[in-house]
């Protein structure tokens, strides 16, 4: 399964099974050294899986349906479960207006189904025939719009809501661990719930859903605080386009630290210090062969990619963010290392991106692998919980490691001694 390589985690437990183990003493003078570690050290593969098999209980969760409202419902729920009970909801209407304050995404590169040309085509299938071109072997890509194309008749009938999606008023839900020095301040920590292709949407994206959801519970257990904010969001209306966080962006950015009532402490919006999105998480099998097949395995040299976009307003700040998340990872990570790369695009962290360092964590580069074929279930039936295997669950663990772990470092996480 690739690399394993000795985090404090595993040395803390090599350590506790020596003969006699170590005292509570011991103990909390190794939380209090590393806290990171600690925290990192609650992450669970099982708990992860559980997560986002909850999840595909609503199939695809695609925006404005039954079945997206209720897993909004459900994710709250786990949310207060855990003890993030602040829990608040983002109302908007989609469609909306475009602000063009508001940065919208760019064109993926690579083909797409949907505006693929018979140049495009040709182009890949020359790609096929001839072996690699200059971007590496292309697969076409695309969003599945056909229920019939989904085999399982239970999930067919789930995700075959008619009318698919109306007009209206959209929800998404976030809830905040509020800082015990710096309650003014936070980071943003989100992923986006709702999905298409009328599959589970398991990976995409209910792994970064799980992911985002994991952090809230280990980061909301009595035990840890944290000196500034933490929001753990979960974006909705992704797909069409990242209405939900560019709503959010529209409403909230003027709020930013300011004290409500005046003299409470209490700070609705505290001032953005950076935001984090995950999406699509577990599948690295590599670059398409020439006649367009991916491998079945997970690479042993499979990486977390943490992007940032350099023509941003904030690009160097975004890159120092970035190179804080590639630092955890080198420490914390158990089995899967992380790379930096300068080209985030299409991901709910664009609409912040000009305003706060803002960064993505993902399971290959956005523009240059996913939109060119490298995960054949983007998009489609086969985005299925049953499709991956403890690989690829285990490299969207890796990820959360690397958030949890940065995000302990920035916001000044401790641990009450045991």
């Amino acid at each position: 399964m690739g690399r394993i390589r000795r985090s404090f985690v595993a040395v803390f437990a090599a350590a506790a099974g020596a003969a006699g183990g170590l005292s509570v003493g011991e103990v909390a003078a190794q939380v209090a050294r590393d806290p990171a570690g600690a925290l990192v050290s609650r992450l669970d593969l099982e708990r992860y899986k559980a997560t986002i098999r909850g999840l595909t209980q609503f199939g695809d969760r695609r925006q404005g349906t039954q079945r997206n409202r209720d897993a909004v419902t459900w994710i709250e729920a786990q949310l207060r479960s855990y003890g993030c009970s602040n829990t608040e909801r983002l109302t908007y209407i989609f469609p909306t207006p475009p602000d063009p304050s508001v940065p919208r995404p760019g064109p993926i590169p690579g083909p797409t189904l949907a505006a693929a040309s018979d140049a495009l085509v040709t182009e890949v299938r020359r790609g096929r025939e001839g072996g690699s071109t200059q971007f590496g072997n292309r697969a076409v890509t695309g969003v599945n719009r056909d229920p019939l194309r989904q085999p399982d008749e239970r999930l067919r009938a789930l995700n075959e809501e008619i009318p698919p999606t109306e007009p209206g008023a959209r929800q998404q839900v976030y809830c905040t661990k509020v800082g015990s020095v710096r309650p003014d301040e936070m980071y943003i920590v989100g992923a986006h719930m709702d999905g298409h292709g009328y599959g589970e949407a398991a990976n995409d994206d209910g792994s970064g859903t799980a992911l985002v959801m994991e952090l809230a519970r280990i980061l909301s257990a009595p035990d840890v605080r944290t000196e500034r904010s933490i929001r753990f969001i979960l974006w909705n209306n992704e797909e069409t386009g990242l209405d939900g966080s560019r709503a959010y962006v529209a409403q909230r950015r003027r709020l930013q630290g300011v004290e409500n009532p005046p003299g409470s402490g209490l700070y609705p919006e505290p001032r953005w210090l950076g935001m984090v999105t995950h999406d699509m998480m577990m599948f690295d099998h590599g670059m398409p062969s020439a006649a367009g097949s991916v491998g079945s395995e997970q690479l042993p040299e499979a990486d977390v990619d943490i992007e940032y976009q350099s023509t941003s307003a904030m690009a160097e700040a975004s890159q120092a963010l970035a190179d804080v998340f590639k630092l955890a990872s080198d420490r914390y990570n158990t089995d899967f290392p992380a790379s930096v790369g300068p080209h985030m695009t299409n991901t709910d962290s664009v609409p912040f991106m000009d305003l706060v360092p803002s960064i993505s964590l993902r399971e290959n580069e956005r523009g240059k692998e996913i939109g060119a074929g490298w995960n054949p279930h983007w998009h489609q039936p086969t985005d299925l919980y049953a499709t991956y295997s403890d690989a690829d669950f285990t490299l969207g663990l890796n990820a959360a490691q690397t958030t949890l772990a940065a995000l302990a470092r920035l916001t000044g996480a401790t641990l009450a001694e045991p």
